[in-house]
């Protein structure tokens, strides 16, 4: 015969007068966590008490009921409803409903309502917070009745809004938050499922890696050409704006880059067009001019209109109180944010003085252009008055009363109108070949080298020695051996040989800035006109020659590969001289260059992105080893170059072009510390030579 099943017999439950309850000693929470009983009570105000009270029956010694209730489950909110109370929000005597309890240990059941208590899944709370938002509420509205930010309730709105799609994968969890946060960056849920399925089966699914993904073809915010037009004037123009919530993104990224471009373009011309006015005879236009794009021309000089009494006074202020702040603060970790903000406000100020107007001589005016770009912060720069060979003719007198000043001031209209130009680039195209033994692109060598050679310019210049042994080495090769012509990489004229390719970043380059600081700063302690040059060298101790020869040596430096230049036809030429490149890597063992301390890294724009993709895991084999190459050998091209970026960023590694050759590959040279200098370049007992460890230097006669 079968038993019967008991069945279930459960509490009742009723509606007891607060104050016939009382905080049961048997409460096992004693740590508080979680809401405050002052945001419990406010949630209770609003919503009345969402949960039963679990109370026991207060016994006398006897076992006779005494009219009390304890209560051993719901100890948060009991002092909740107290504090409600005490605040004369609710009545003393306001029923509460409560389950009550016989048999059984009070602990336990305390214990077991805690222990059993399942906190929301955040995809609920993110699709809850949806939902409120749906009916009306606010963001602020929500975050006062849930006790969080504003920010917060954007933070949980913004993942609510992620593809249906990638939300079951993280309720299955197939993906984590931090990677369901970086598919937020857009609202495109194509995209997020695309993305997804790309790095799902790749395994290469870090949310940096997928927040790359998904903006690799914006424009961040901190853009110079972003910084120029300003945000808002974007996004009034209807440009859209990927914000990242969850981590800082320098203001985020430009979904609309040809916009971007358009304007950029509008505005430089229209800053042109008002300098067209101080009437130049040409302007050259663009975002960034390529390093050395001056050059040949002749830079006019002008004179810097006088500061007024009272803004000279203004300027030592802020030149004072500058001081002040930094010797104050020198000490500081970190700057308080005030302090941090007036010091740009100074730094500001003391720019606009130092870019006040200059005055030309209209006749220089008339012949000579300007240069309109941006600067790396952002900023409008202007680059006044040059020359173009061709226009080095006498210019005409300007009218009487013709302003003779770039202040605005109004141009006889018988002068030619401006020549505006916007300048371009090229857009070039690169085939994915996977073929292993294809050599690398002629203008990629080029771009390389160019590197190269300002890094060499700059390491010569810092030796005097190697570059007075250089330079003499280069006449005794012209005067002595008859195919000395192809067998230098000095061209002694003395010519500034140019770069027949811009690589990217070549003119923001360390090597580029150490450069050209060190010619202004000599350019300053020279004369401006020819006539007293001979004097000023002469005044001039052996050290400032000797470093000012090195530095105008420098600028004889060609190290550039030039595929139609039979200078580079094969290591050694026909008559078994060296070729002007083998002559490069002579110099650069001498001056012990490192591309890398140059500042040199491999990237995409400047090399990754540029070859074929054996040669992009060939470069991640040699620097991190095969398993780092295996990581992404499976990526298409872009992908792979990016990937490839990060896994050589610090690792030193340089392509071929870029490696100080092995001096065993070369014709033997005959070992030896160079000369010292002549008496008239130095004191050889006050220099010591930097590569008195090297004994490779450049032989004087081959």
């Amino acid at each position: 015969m079968t038993k019967a099943v008991q069945k279930i017999t459960l509490s009742s439950s009723r509606d007891i007068p607060f104050n016939k309850l009382m905080l049961s000693q048997s409460n096992v929470r004693r740590v508080k966590a979680g809401v405050s009983i002052e945001q419990l009570a406010e949630s209770i105000a609003q919503r009345t008490l969402l949960q039963s009270l679990s109370v026991r029956a207060v016994v006398d010694a006897e076992g006779n009921e005494t009219g009390m209730f304890e209560v051993p489950a719901g100890g948060r909110r009991y002092r909740a409803l107290e504090l409600l109370v005490k605040q004369k929000r609710m009545a003393k005597t306001q029923p509460v409903p409560c389950v009550v309890r016989a048999g059984g240990i009070a602990e336990d059941d305390s214990l077991a309502e805690n222990d059993e208590r399942i906190g929301l899944h955040p995809l609920d709370q993110f699709r809850a917070f949806q939902t409120l938002s749906g009916a009306g509420l606010s963001e602020e509205d929500i975050a006062a009745r849930h006790f969080v930010s504003p920010a917060v309730v954007k933070q949980r709105l913004r993942l609510a809004s992620v593809s249906p799609t990638l939300h079951d994968v993280y309720a299955e969890d197939g993906m984590t938050l931090e990677q369901l946060m970086a598919f937020s960056v857009t609202a495109d849920h194509a995209r997020q499922e695309q993305v997804w399925e790309n790095v799902s089966r790749s395994g290469y699914d870090e949310p940096y890696q997928i927040r790359r993904m998904l903006t690799e073809n914006t424009v961040r915010a901190s853009d110079r050409r972003v910084q120029f037009i300003g945000l808002d004037a974007y996004e009034q123009a209807g440009g859209g704006v990927l914000r990242d919530l969850f981590e800082h993104d320098d203001g985020g990224w430009l979904q609309d880059v040809a916009l971007l471009d358009r304007l950029v373009t509008e505005k430089l011309k229209a800053e042109a067009e008002a300098i067209a006015a101080e009437g130049w005879k040409w302007i050259s236009v663009a975002v960034d001019f390529p390093y050395g794009h001056a050059d040949g021309l002749r830079e006019i000089e002008g004179e810097l209109v006088d500061l007024s009494p009272e803004e000279q006074a203004t300027v030592d202020a802020l030149n004072a109180e500058q001081a002040k702040l930094e010797s104050d603060y020198q000490d500081a970790d970190e700057l308080p944010d005030e302090v941090d903000r007036r010091l740009g406000e100074i730094e500001a100020a003391l720019i606009a003085f130092e870019g006040r107007s200059v005055v030309y001589d209209p006749a220089e005016i008339a012949r000579a252009g300007v240069f309109v770009s941006i600067d790396s912060e952002g900023r409008l720069s202007v680059d006044r008055g040059y020359v173009q060979p061709e226009d080095e003719v006498a210019a005409p007198a300007p009218d009487v009363g013709q302003t003779s000043s770039t202040d605005g001031g109004e141009v006889d209209p018988s002068v030619p109108r401006t020549v505006v130009s916007v300048a371009g680039s090229p857009v070039e195209t690169d085939e994915d070949d996977d073929d292993s033994t294809r050599p690398l692109p002629d203008r990629l060598i080029t771009e390389l080298t160019a590197h190269r050679t300002l890094a060499l310019r700059d390491a010569l210049a810092e030796n005097p020695a190697i570059a007075f042994q250089a330079v003499l080495h280069n006449f005794v090769l012209t005067a002595f051996y008859r195919f000395a012509s192809s067998g230098s990489c000095l061209e002694i004229g003395l010519r500034t040989p140019t770069f027949p390719a811009q690589a990217p970043g070549l003119r923001e380059s360390a090597s580029a800035k150490a450069v050209e600081a060190r010619h202004e700063s000599w350019k300053a302690r020279l004369p401006k006109g020819e006539n007293g040059l001979w004097d000023a060298l002469t005044a001039l101790d052996g050290d400032a020659q000797a470093s000012l020869f090195a530095h105008c040596a420098s600028f004889a430096v060609n190290a550039v590969y030039e595929p139609a230049n039979r200078y580079n036809q094969g290591r050694v030429s026909a008559h078994g001289v060296r070729t002007r490149l083998d002559q490069a890597d002579v110099l650069a063992r001498a001056v012990d260059l490192d591309m890398v301390r140059a500042g040199w890294r491999p990237t995409v724009d400047n090399y990754l992105g540029r070859v074929t993709k054996p040669r992009i895991l060939e470069a991640v084999r040699e620097a991190r080893g095969e398993s780092s190459a295996q990581l992404i050998d499976h990526l298409k091209k872009a992908d792979m170059a990016k990937e490839a970026e990060r896994l050589l960023d610090g690792s030193g590694w340089l392509p071929d072009p870029l490696r100080l050759a092995d001096a065993s590959a070369c014709p033997a040279e005959e070992e030896g510390e160079p000369d010292s200098l002549p008496e008239f370049l130095g004191d050889d007992e006050d220099r010591e030579n930097p590569n008195d460890d090297d004994p490779q230097q450049l032989d004087a006669a081959e």
